[in-house]
């Protein structure tokens, strides 16, 4: 998917690109449109008839958030709740210049979430999405930087961006850019590094912490902001950290009637827990570094998520499987398999499932992220392949290949999952 958003090769945009400056790509040098993502026709579906709630949905107008009432309401009999979209408040608002933003269609919208899923796969990184419609000739925001990468994708209509450099390189998610408000209105004034007019079909890619504005121009405008959140040294650090709490020497409390309002005493302090640190890590590396890295994997699986399943193909799947039924292992599900005595153990995020020991070799091969089936498992006859299968459908382990195809791109991608012993 990321090859969809960039007219250089993934190598080229890895090393000089990837949180280091903008890109611009031309739906001319872009190997195809967007037109399969939203369109204007998918954004009034959106609306009307998909019952899209806050906070899927929010507006914005010259640069701040409308309020909530202005465009949800409840929507009749057996729909009461009061935070529902109100496709007549929405009309009044966008022919009034107010922009309409539908937050995580990654999470609502089938084109969107496979889309999102296949960047996930390219690019190690936790993704979203969100949609900006802006009416002719309107902005919706402020200049203003976000704390994540971002790649913006022009779908429909024309929209001019103005792009500065950062006043406050990478920002965490925890340093928007409100802490720096002045310094970016002031920067908002200087000479741009990129002023470009994105045409249907054109992306932009911009590295957390670039400044930027953008405003619709003759028409309404579409775009889809595929937003990265970069795991980050800092976050690899604090991982560390985390794990630093099994020492003992690093849970014990400072020395009584220090002075933390003395600098000096400060330092010293600082110092020696430092030198600890590294005492310990001289003694505890390879079983702090394994413990940092399986706090790492668990986050990351917590904020990508793995593709969902469908509840009643699935069982019917399940139901009508026969040795020729071909699966593969879910999208972004992680998971470890152990040895347990004499059987072996799929260790899941949720939950442990336990299998027979001669099983081991064929759930190895489905954690391969192939397509398989019950007649080409190693280690099972077709009978028992059949059962082993039947029963990672019904634990959402593996998803039925024919059946995703029908609605998704079918992409292979990259797993989540590992194997020890």
């Amino acid at each position: 998917m990321l090859s969809r958003c960039i007219a250089v090769d993934p190598d080229t945009f890895a090393k000089e690109y990837w949180g280091r400056q903008p890109l611009h790509s031309n739906s001319v040098s872009l190997p195809r449109d967007f037109d399969d993502l939203l369109t204007a026709r998918m954004v009034d579906e959106l609306i009307a008839e998909r019952g899209v709630r806050a906070p899927f949905i929010r507006m914005a107008r010259d640069g701040g958030v409308l309020a909530r009432d202005d465009y949800l309401g409840p929507q009749g009999f057996g729909a009461e709740m009061p935070d529902q979209v109100d496709s007549a408040k929405v009309l009044a608002e966008f022919s009034g210049g107010a922009t309409i933003v539908l937050q995580g269609l990654h999470r609502l919208w089938p084109p969107v979430i496979d889309f999102v899923r296949g960047m996930v796969d390219d690019l190690g990184h936790p993704v979203q999405a969100n949609a900006y419609i802006t009416p002719a000739s309107n902005r919706g925001f402020d200049p203003h930087y976000d704390v994540h990468d971002v790649f913006v994708v022009q779908t429909t209509g024309r929209k001019r961006w103005t792009v500065h450099a950062p006043v406050h390189r990478d920002p965490l998610s925890s340093q928007p850019w409100t802490d720096h408000r002045t310094a970016v209105a002031r920067r908002a004034h200087e000479e741009p590094v990129l002023d470009i007019v994105l045409e249907p079909g054109d992306a932009l890619y911009l590295p957390r912490g670039w400044i930027h504005s953008a405003r619709a121009l003759g028409e309404t405008s579409v775009h889809l902001t595929i937003g990265v959140s970069p795991v980050t040294v800092r976050d690899v650090l604090a991982a560390i950290v985390d794990e630093a709490g099994i020492i003992d020497d690093l849970r014990a409390s400072l020395p009584l009637g220090i002075d933390l309002t003395d600098r000096a005493d400060t330092v010293a302090v600082v110092r020696t827990a430092m030198a600890t640190v590294v005492d310990e890590w001289q003694n505890r590396s390879e079983q702090w570094t394994t413990g940092a890295a399986e706090a790492l994997v668990a986050r990351h699986a917590d904020r990508t998520r793995p593709e969902a399943v469908r509840p009643l193909a699935t069982v019917d799947a399940a139901g009508s499987l026969t040795t020729e039924t071909v699966l593969r292992w879910r999208r972004g599900l992680v998971g470890d398999l152990l040895p347990a005595g004499e059987r072996v153990e799929l260790r899941l995020s949720d939950r442990t499932i336990g299998f027979p020991s001669f099983c081991g070799d064929a759930v190895a091969a489905v954690m391969t992220g192939s397509e398989v089936s019950a007649d080409r498992l190693p280690g099972l006859d077709s009978v028992d392949g059949a059962v082993l299968l039947r029963r990672l459908l019904r634990e959402a382990v593996v998803v039925p290949v024919r059946a995703d195809r029908g609605c998704s791109s079918g992409a292979e991608g990259s797993t989540s999952m590992r194997r020890h012993g």
